[in-house]
């Protein structure tokens, strides 16, 4: 099995070229062939198949399917069990195709190395800001931009809770958190389209927290393994709102109840705020 840092130099050349492939879907010969369809009650198009497509044979060609087993959004089924192997690949090829579709530029790729359900290597390209973060284990976080330019980024060490910045979807935002936004100490908001895009904001000291609460439905693992593990080697948490961390590739992939990523800083305190205030909603809903 190549070393980590060889499977590192294999992923983050994927990233870049699937970020590639989704701007030539963004603004070139692909831009009026998405064929949009509905999947579950969510967009999917043309680019998220052919970058999942592209991300997986790059991946499989370089590294096999003996070592690795390989989990992605876009090839999902929850009635195939989930892989046995200690190593999986967890994938997103598209995070936020609405804010594809809408021409944000808030959109990103998810690329995750996972061993015994944590992740231990991560991808997250940003193809409209054309960046590309990465991480191992350990290992901490870098940026690079795409003239080769490498920078380890480390979160805010902002602790006045008054001072921090929430990072919020525009849609998404369902009144169960709306209530908790409102009665956290943490009144500053900044608007990010993918959960991809809102981790980098706090690894680029943009914003501080980030709160995601499932209702009807929950993120998915592929929507969190990546950016998880580039926050943490960035030097903030991510943790369900008891302190549990997250584990991935269970029998459900969905990751439920309420989620809270941070700088770090005053984490502990802001998991028993968001705790206490949604015993305090339910109860005065009963």
């Amino acid at each position: 099995m190549p070393s980590l840092e060889e499977i590192l130099a294999i992923a983050r050349s994927v990233g870049w070229g699937a970020s590639y492939l989704l701007r030539s879907y963004y603004y070139g010969e692909n831009k009026d062939n998405l064929d949009i369809k509905d999947k579950q009650g969510s967009p999917v198009t043309s680019a998220d198949l052919a970058v999942n497509r592209y991300i997986l044979d790059r991946l499989q060609t370089n590294l096999g399917q003996e070592e690795f087993a390989y989990i992605t959004e876009e090839t999902y089924k929850s009635s195939t069990p989930q892989p046995t192997k200690s190593w999986v690949w967890i994938i997103d090829p598209l995070d936020g195709t609405r804010d594809f579709i809408d021409k944000t530029g808030e959109y990103t790729i998810h690329i995750a190395l996972v061993k015994d359900g944590r992740p231990v290597l991560s991808v997250v390209a940003a193809p409209e800001a054309e960046k590309l973060y990465f991480a191992t284990l350990g290992g901490g976080t870098f940026v690079e931009t795409r003239d080769g330019n490498i920078q380890q980024v480390k979160v805010s060490q902002r602790h006045n809770m008054e001072e921090f910045t929430i990072v919020v979807s525009r849609s998404h935002r369902g009144k169960k958190l709306e209530k908790i936004l409102s009665k956290l100490l943490c009144k500053k908001q900044k608007s990010v389209g993918s959960i991809g895009g809102k981790i980098a904001a706090i690894v680029e000291q943009q914003a501080d927290v980030y709160i995601s609460l499932s209702g009807k439905s929950a993120p998915k693992d592929w929507d969190l393994a990546a950016p998880e593990l580039i926050l943490t080697e960035a030097g903030g948490k991510l943790t369900h709102f008891d302190g549990t961390p997250l584990i991935y590739n269970k029998e459900d992939v969905s990751q439920w109840g309420g989620l809270i990523a941070s700088n770090g800083e005053c984490h502990d305190r802001l998991c028993a705020e968001a705790e206490r205030i949604l015993v305090q909603i339910e109860n005065e809903a009963i």
